[in-house]
C-alpha cells in the first residue's frame, strides 16, 4: 500500500490537482505524510458529518438516544412550527442517512451565507413539508445532518461542540478545533470544522480500530459496523454512487471500504482488509472527480 501512495504522490508531483497533504496509516502507525502546502488546519466540508454521526452514535451508546428517536420528541416545543404532521414522525436513522424526505439540499454554504434558516435552523428544517415519505429516498442536505447534531445536542444536555471535545477529540489527542456555529450557536452538523489532515484521519483510525483507541472504547464496534455499511441506495454518479451509511459513504471498488468525504476531497478512507487509513487534503478546485479517480487508480483498486 506504501508503495502505491508513494507513486500517486510522484503523480501529483507532474500534475498536482489541488492536493495539499496526503497521508498513510496502516498496521498500527502512520507510515506516511507528504505536505504540498503547510501543515496546517484547514477547512474539511463534509467530513465533520462524521464526527457528527459519531458523537450520535456514542450518544446512543449511552442510552440518551435511538436510532427510532423521533424528531418531535426531542423538540415537543416546535410543534407549533410543523405544517406538514408527517415531519414529527422523522427519526434520526432517516437524517442519519440523508432520507428525512425534504428531497431539497438545505443549509448548503451558499445558502447559509445569504441567511437561510435565520435565526432558527431546528425550526426553519422542521416547517418545511415532506416531498417524500421519510426513509425512502436518499437526498444529500446539510440540513438532514444539522438535525442529528441538534437531537444530539439535546438528548446530552451539553453544547454539541462540548460532547465532541469531551467525547471524541480530546480522546483522540485533537484539542478543541476551529468550528463553524448556526445562528443559536449550536455547532454546525453539515460542514464547518477545521483540522490538520493527520487529526482529521484520527477518525478514519478510529473506525479502522472498531472505535477504540488506545484501549478505550470510544464508540461501540456496533456503531462503526453500522456507520460503515450501505444503509441506503443513492442513485448518483461516482465516486458517490455505491451507497451510503450514517454519514459515511461506502467506496464500491473495495469490498468492506467506506470514506468520511468533504468537498474538494477532505477523505479519510477507511481501508480495513488493508488495516489502513488513506486521508487527503484538497484546496478548492472543480476537479474532484478527476482526483477521486486518479486516486482509486493508484491506491485503492
Amino acid at each position: 500500500m506504501k508503495t502505491k501512495v508513494e507513486a500517486y504522490i510522484e503523480a501529483l508531483k507532474l500534475e498536482n490537482p489541488g492536493v495539499e497533504a496526503v497521508a498513510l496509516y496502516q498496521n498500527g502507525e502512520l507510515v506516511l505524510e507528504h505536505y504540498f502546502k503547510p501543515h496546517l488546519p484547514r477547512l474539511i466540508y463534509s467530513h465533520t458529518k462524521s464526527f457528527i454521526s459519531t458523537a450520535a452514535g456514542i450518544a446512543i451508546d449511552e442510552g440518551r438516544l435511538s436510532l427510532d428517536t423521533r424528531v418531535i420528541d426531542v423538540f415537543p416545543e416546535y410543534a407549533e412550527h410543523i405544517t406538514d404532521e408527517r415531519v414529527k414522525n422523522i427519526r434520526l436513522r432517516h437524517f442519519l442517512t440523508m432520507s428525512s424526505g425534504f428531497g431539497e439540499a438545505l443549509l448548503m454554504s451558499s445558502n447559509r451565507r445569504k441567511g437561510e434558516g435565520y435565526p432558527d435552523y431546528v425550526g426553519y428544517m422542521l416547517s418545511k413539508e415532506l416531498k417524500y415519505e421519510s426513509g425512502t429516498k436518499f437526498h444529500y442536505s446539510n440540513g438532514d445532518t444539522h438535525m442529528v447534531g441538534c437531537m444530539t445536542e439535546r438528548a446530552v444536555g451539553m453544547p454539541l461542540l462540548q460532547y465532541c471535545h469531551d467525547r471524541i477529540f480530546s480522546k483522540l489527542g485533537i484539542g478543541f478545533p476551529a468550528w463553524e456555529t448556526d445562528p443559536n450557536g449550536t455547532a454546525f452538523g453539515g460542514s464547518g470544522l477545521y483540522l490538520t489532515i493527520t487529526d482529521m484521519m484520527k477518525l478514519g483510525i478510529l473506525y479502522l480500530n472498531n472505535g477504540a483507541w488506545n484501549g478505550e472504547q470510544i464508540v461501540s464496534a456496533e456503531w462503526v459496523k453500522a456507520a460503515g455499511s450501505k444503509q441506503i441506495n443513492t442513485d448518483i454518479a461516482e465516486p458517490w454512487s455505491s451507497g451510503y451509511g450514517y454519514q459515511f459513504w461506502t467506496v464500491g471498488q473495495r469490498e468492506g471500504a467506506f470514506r468520511a468525504d468533504g468537498a474538494y476531497g477532505q477523505y479519510s478512507i477507511v481501508l480495513p482488509d488493508k488495516n489502513a487509513v488513506l486521508a487527503t487534503q484538497c484546496s478548492e478546485f472543480n476537479r474532484v472527480k478527476e482526483f477521486a479517480d486518479q486516486l482509486i487508480e493508484y491506491t485503492i483498486v
